[in-house]
């Protein structure tokens, strides 16, 4: 059996994880509610459940949203996970649009670059005011990842439009029968 492991966003929840069981029928869905907030900690906490899930399960592919994937990246857990699947994934803490990193945060991120050896799929939406387009870009192509834009789509996918086309995303590139063929 597989394991999926679901890293929320800013201000979600593992109860999102939810959302996901139905496109994957034959695997355990489990969302992690990481109670700490920086890359180190945070990192530290998924690093842990991600070991647990590899002793028990054949394969564990990973779901994150926006910071879970930062978060995630920083983990250290490329060796024990299959492939990732991120939407709208802040890839680059540096280049994040609106915002100045300082003390802690500026010294980690400089001093911890992304390395990230694991197929992925990104979903991004064209009106991101997180990430720009360029910088999505450029972590695609560094790192051989499929990204699909969705036009006039936002960081947060949460309408009824944007969460059709997250749905679409996910059965053409991971959901039910194609999670281990793609």
């Amino acid at each position: 059996m597989n394991a999926i492991i679901y890293i929320h966003g800013k201000g979600g929840s593992a109860s999102e994880s939810e959302y996901y069981k139905p496109f994957f029928p034959d695997c355990e869905v489990i969302g992690l509610d990481y109670q700490t907030f920086t890359p180190w900690e945070t990192g530290q906490e998924i690093r842990i459940v991600v070991e647990d899930l590899k002793s028990r399960f054949e394969n564990v592919i990973l779901i994150a949203n926006s910071i879970g994937a930062f978060f995630s990246m920083n983990a250290g857990i490329d060796d024990m996970i299959q492939k990732a699947y991120f939407i709208s994934p802040i890839v680059d803490m540096e280049r994040l649009d609106g915002y100045e990193l300082t003390g802690e945060w500026l010294h980690y991120v400089k001093s911890h670059p992304v390395k990230w050896n694991v197929p992925m799929r990104i979903l991004y939406g064209s009106n991101d005011h997180l990430t720009s387009l360029d910088t999505i870009t450029d972590f695609a192509k560094k790192h051989q990842a499929t990204l699909t834009i969705m036009e006039g789509g936002e960081h947060w996918f949460h309408t009824e439009e944007q969460m059709m086309f997250l749905d679409k995303w996910i059965n053409e590139v991971g959901g039910i029968s194609q999670i281990m063929l793609n």
